[in-house]
């Protein structure tokens, strides 16, 4: 048996189970520590990324979205998938802010990035702080985009939402956090185009 901490989870087989629109299931043997095996399920995502739009108060917006699997709306920051395999984040995140709420930010750096539940999925969405900002004109794609409600609160307010469990959604929670660190203790947030190495790959290269 190994060093605790160095053993190789080295994959024995794959099986893929599902292959869907924006997920897929497989089911891989890893080899542990002790010499047996193991089969982990892996959901396979999209990278995404949100986007904390902060104004010159102060003011972040969020939005209030339907999400199915909790069968309610929620609090959330303007958040998409990245489309395909090989885009850039921040064009990403600069569409999705134009999209979901019409703003455009002169400014841009990295403030968290989140996987969102590492146990089972290899999603992981890089939120970004936007400022700088100013209106343009939205560019409806769905019902589901046009059902949104988009709404300015005090960052402050923000964070009172996120400790208060009114704000649930886990790179929104990141966000606002971070963004709240940022003010309070001048931290400096990394750059705009700072390298993921999380992004997941996996799904996004089915469809290439």
């Amino acid at each position: 048996m190994t060093e605790p901490g160095r053993h190789e989870f080295t994959v024995l087989s794959t099986e893929d189970v599902y292959t869907g629109r924006i997920i897929a299931l497989r089911v891989d043997e890893v080899a542990m520590p002790g010499g047996s095996q193991a089969r982990r399920e892996v959901v396979e995502h999209h990278g995404a990324v949100a986007i904390l739009a902060l104004d010159e108060d102060d003011q972040v917006t969020l939005i209030h979205q339907y999400r199915h699997p909790l069968g309610r709306r929620i609090w959330e920051l303007p958040a998409g998938l990245i489309d395909h395999l090989g885009e850039d984040p921040l064009e990403s995140a600069k569409r999705e802010l134009v999209e979901e709420v019409g703003l455009a930010a002169r400014n841009w750096s990295v403030l968290v990035d989140v996987a969102v539940s590492p146990g089972f999925t290899d999603e992981v969405v890089r939120v970004f702080l936007a400022t700088g900002l100013s209106a343009v004109d939205r560019e409806l794609l769905g019902d589901e985009e046009a059902d949104l409600v988009a709404r300015k609160f005090p960052l402050t307010e923000a964070v009172r939402m996120t400790l208060a469990g009114e704000i649930v959604n886990g790179a929104t929670v990141g966000g606002i956090l971070a963004a709240q660190a940022v003010r309070a203790t001048e931290a400096t947030p990394r750059p705009a185009d700072a390298p993921w190495e999380d992004l997941p790959t996996r799904f996004p290269s089915r469809e290439s």
